[in-house]
């Protein structure tokens, strides 16, 4: 198939087209640059270009018949989304119904969306579910929630069908070594534990003591990097067979 990969150029993206090329698909990756790096992406066609720009995304969907579109190009640092909302929902939200818009124009008919957990809000039960109540407690979360919701419409109005990927914390690293996270500056815990761990930051430090945990610290969920892109070709694979939306915890 030939896909569009948003945001291709940050952390999970580059990974998603490396793997989505290596399974024999034809990839253009489009990414501003405003958190990615250009030499991270590795496969398939390079576009610089930025979702608020309809101009620029009608151009790209008539130069290309795209199969499906992959969206990796949110904005997802919970706390500044607190300070500054405005950012998040401009971008996370506004930008992308530009690119639904531009998907519906040119009949391109699958979306898959990297999702967050973090529209569920404090936890009602554990595990949580896909059933479990969407109450955001930030704008991050209510962005997400926000296409989320989005998507259903769309879906019911133009057809256009999407699998909503909703996960925490993304973590590790290509096998092969050729990708990785990377964030400038880092703040990612298991990458900053690594550095200090190698002696390129002198410690690293642990917020909270008294959460109801074996040793008062926080328990947080991981998902490796690899396994978060193979569920996302699987999600790509069950609209390919099934043509129906849905939405999946990772």
């Amino acid at each position: 198939m030939k896909m569009l990969v948003v945001g291709g150029a940050g952390y999970i993206g580059s990974h998603m087209v490396k793997m989505l090329s290596r399974a024999g698909n034809d990839v253009v990756t489009i990414d501003n640059l405003s958190e990615g790096y250009r030499d991270a992406v590795k496969y398939g066609q390079f576009v610089l270009g930025d979702l608020a720009d309809r101009a620029a995304l009608d151009a790209l969907f008539r130069a290309n018949h795209f199969d499906g579109v992959m969206h990796f190009a949110s904005f997802i640092q919970a706390g500044e989304s607190v300070i500054d909302p405005g950012k998040y929902f401009r971008n996370n939200v506004a930008n992308t119904q530009n690119l639904l818009d531009a998907m519906v124009e040119h009949r391109v008919h699958h979306f898959i969306f990297s999702s967050t957990a973090a529209i569920y809000g404090e936890p009602q039960y554990v595990p949580i579910d896909e059933a479990h109540p969407s109450r955001p407690i930030n704008p991050y979360g209510r962005s997400k929630l926000m296409v989320e919701e989005m998507l259903g419409d769309y879906d019911r109005a133009h057809d256009l069908k999407s699998v909503c990927l909703r996960y925490f914390n993304a973590a590790g690293a290509d096998p092969d070594g050729e990708l990785g996270e990377r964030h400038d500056p880092e703040s990612h815990l298991i990458p900053l534990v690594l550095q200090a761990a190698s002696g390129r930051r002198d410690s690293i430090t642990i917020f909270g003591t008294d959460y109801d945990t074996p040793d008062g610290t926080c328990i947080r969920d991981y998902i490796h990097v690899q396994d978060l892109c193979t569920a996302h070709l699987l999600a790509l694979e069950h609209l390919s067979k099934n043509s129906r939306s849905d939405t999946f915890n990772l």
